[in-house]
């Protein structure tokens, strides 16, 4: 089976690895090609493209709305499919999943979409609420199914009645195992790391002004980029956390930097299911995180981790200092969090349940496979 994998950016960013998590797993199974619009962070092309997958470049496909912008990637995506003529399009992001799905139709050819998080959850703006359930109900109604990263995803679109239950599938993200060295790794005094884009969706203020008022010994980690960022460095100044936090940018060692972390923190205002979440978890890390879209599917309060209200800096604070106070309560949700990674969203998982959506959508090209086949409507 060809599959094409179509996304609006190559950025580095959550949608972006579970792309490259599914082009790494299945190219063993399926012949697979990408196409991204343009973008000066080409991290995914340039990482698809070291996995030896052909990458194709749709110059209008961006982000904003643009009306002659979208004109011309529609076009630019149909003479792609054209050209390459997939047995499946496997499209990603807001932009590039109803444009792909649209040129996917016009040219006879099944395809599938991930809402990572839909156009019109909060946060988003208002061009793409105004236009984003009409043009998704459109596009839902021209393809195949579609994988929702959360529960709470697929709920959303349930209420906006994006498409009918049976089509809309959950499939939690799940990522690749890079064992556990256990908690004897992490520093003294304890570090708390965050691993978010700087963008306005993450919240990393949040962060420092309830680490503003912590007294216990703590390091705070940031890592990532972003139009945000500089705010955030001068925010840390004002506050007087210069000493205790390091900014250490985009980096290839993450799984390195969370195993050698205490605690992580994720104060977010919106979310679908965060794959940065799920790599803490993996590396056996107790979350404090917003309760925002499916992050509850993932921390569960109490047990690995707290959840607060995105708008409650004390509550976020009192979470970390009791984590930060307690050894062994740490640990205890360091061994959960792993244990729920191991049970629930291991890459192994999602690449099979993945592939089960295949077959719904093109089960001639899958029969040789032999890999579950979801039933209509199955949850993960």
């Amino acid at each position: 089976m060809k599959v094409l994998y179509l996304i609006t950016r190559p950025e580095r960013g959550g949608a972006q690895m579970h792309v490259l998590d599914l082009i790494s797993g299945l190219r063993q199974h399926c012949e697979i090609e990408l196409a991204c619009g343009d973008d000066e962070d080409r991290f995914l092309t340039e990482e698809a493209a070291r996995l030896g997958v052909l990458c194709h470049r749709v110059p209008s496909l961006r982000q904003p709305i643009d009306p002659l912008h979208d004109a011309r990637a529609f076009l630019e995506i149909r003479a792609l499919l054209r050209r390459t003529r997939p047995d499946l399009v496997h499209a990603h992001t807001s932009k590039a999943g109803i444009l792909g799905r649209l040129a996917a139709w016009m040219q006879g050819i099944p395809a599938i979409f991930t809402a990572h998080t839909w156009c019109f959850a909060e946060g988003t703006s208002w061009k793409w609420k105004m236009f984003g359930v009409p043009l998704e109900r459109i596009a839902g109604s021209l393809s195949g199914p579609i994988i929702n990263v959360s529960n709470a995803n697929r709920d959303l679109a349930l209420r906006f009645r994006i498409a009918t239950p049976h089509r809309l599938i959950t499939v939690h993200n799940g990522i690749p195992d890079e064992g556990w060295q256990g908690p004897e790794r992490q520093t003294d005094p304890p570090t708390v790391i965050m691993v978010a884009r700087f963008a306005p969706q993450k919240n990393q203020v949040m962060l420092l002004e309830a680490a503003a008022e912590i007294r216990a010994p703590f390091q705070l980690l940031f890592v990532g980029a972003g139009p945000t960022l500089d705010f955030v460095k001068n925010r840390a100044c004002q506050l007087g956390l210069t000493d205790r936090t390091k900014f250490a940018g985009n980096r290839s060692d993450v799984p390195d930097l969370l195993g050698k972390s205490s605690i992580f923190a994720l104060p977010t205002r919106w979310e679908g299911f965060p794959i940065s979440t799920l790599e803490a978890m993996r590396a056996g890390l107790p979350v404090v995180a917003s309760d925002v879209g499916g992050v509850r599917e993932a921390v569960i309060d109490g047990e690995n981790g707290f959840l607060t209200s995105p708008t409650d800096t004390g509550a976020f604070r009192r979470a970390l200092e009791l984590l930060l106070s307690d050894t062994r309560l740490r640990h205890r949700m360091a061994k959960k969090s792993r244990h729920l990674f191991e049970q629930r969203f291991t890459a192994e998982r999602m690449l099979q349940k993945t592939f089960g959506v295949y077959r719904m959508a093109v089960p001639e090209g899958a029969a040789e496979y032999n890999l579950p086949v979801l039933e209509t409507g199955e949850q993960a």
